[in-house]
């Protein structure tokens, strides 16, 4: 019974808690923030967008070739932000760099050439430190981006398109730590990099090529990169017998064995796997023509897929489960062969 008060007892309030209410208000307050900036949204934005877009230009036989990059610098926190912001903006495909602005005076403004566009991140926009980056881009007519809440400030008024942060409080109850503002400055980044991104149509397979490390290129990996090409394939004529297709079974031990038309190897006919013997088994099998023997019209999948549409193929079709993938071009020829050994050997969950 006691046990079963304890289940029945009413929970406390959050709120009861005062770090789970400090924690509430911080994050109401910062929700608060995203919401004005979301409303504040304009065609300020549009435009940046369209800038840096522009960095890529076509010129060499009709292909975008990179003419520039997106530097983003920042001091303090706003500094933080910027290199979060590059590492987004870099990883869906807008070339970028971070510039500190300390370094900047001294020596790293080579770094920041006319072909580039400058996203400068200030709150306050009246950034001591910054004021060298902005004579910079304004003496060689540099496009500046400036990311800031004040409208009046010296970084709004020098640059060429202000993506201006509405004046919400910050969460600190001193109003100084910046918070709201840093994480408005950080959304905004993100809404950047993902405009960029669908204005440039980044596919997966292309998102892969700046992500080939870790789960996400785990993931992103293709058929092609993990199946057996046509050359190591274990294949055999429809004419052959069953004697004949084990022993080319067991010389290539990929666990099947393809049947493909005697005219045209890259026809295929049907697969014998480890199974398909298994249940034909009897003393005439090794007579017996690999065409009786066969699963004919096998599933297949072309190289271009990920290996994760594969590896759902082979486990999730209800009653079907499978090991291999026929792996076929577009015109319905024989490509490769992916298992799902492979595909989990090389971590596709």
């Amino acid at each position: 019974m006691a046990a079963r008060a304890d289940k029945t007892r009413k929970q406390p309030d959050r709120k009861d808690n005062p770090d789970v209410a400090c924690a509430l208000r911080v994050l109401e307050t910062e929700a608060a923030g995203l919401h004005a900036l979301a409303d504040s949204l304009g065609e300020s934005f549009a435009e940046a967008v369209s800038l840096i877009a522009n960095l890529k230009n076509p010129k060499r036989d009709g292909r975008s070739v990179v003419t520039g990059r997106l530097i983003v610098a920042g001091i303090g926190k706003s500094g933080h932000v910027a290199r979060k912001i590059v590492a987004t903006l870099a990883s869906t495909g807008t070339p970028s760099h971070f510039v500190h602005p300390g370094e900047a005076s001294h020596g790293d403004l080579g770094m920041v050439t006319e072909d580039d566009i400058v996203l400068l991140l200030s709150n306050s926009g009246e950034s001591p430190e910054l004021a060298d980056m902005i004579h910079y881009t304004r003496r060689f007519g540099i496009k500046l981006i400036a990311m800031t809440s004040n409208s009046e400030g010296t970084l709004a008024k020098h640059a060429d398109i202000v993506l201006l942060l509405p004046r919400a409080p910050e969460a600190c109850p001193n109003g100084l730590a910046p918070t709201t503002s840093t994480t408005m400055m950080l959304a905004l980044g993100d809404a950047l990099a993902v405009a960029l991104l669908e204005r440039m149509g980044l596919t997966p397979e292309q998102f892969k090529v700046f992500h080939p490390g870790g789960k996400l290129g785990q993931k992103l990996l293709t058929v092609a990169e993990l199946m057996h090409k046509f050359d190591n394939l274990p294949l055999i004529g429809e004419d052959a017998n069953m004697g004949e297709a084990i022993i080319v079974m067991t010389e290539r031990n990929v666990g099947c064995v393809l049947v493909t038309s005697g005219k045209d190897p890259r026809e295929l006919k049907g697969i014998i796997t480890e199974g398909d013997i298994r249940r034909h088994m009897a003393p005439d099998l090794l007579q017996k023509l690999v065409t009786s023997v066969m699963t004919k019209g096998p599933r297949t999948i072309q190289g271009e897929a990920l290996a994760v549409e594969a590896v759902n193929i082979m486990t999730r079709t209800p009653g079907k489960y499978v090991t291999s993938l026929i792996v076929v071009d577009t015109k319905g020829r024989l490509d490769g062969l992916i298992r799902l050994q492979d595909c989990l050997q090389a971590g596709v969950t």
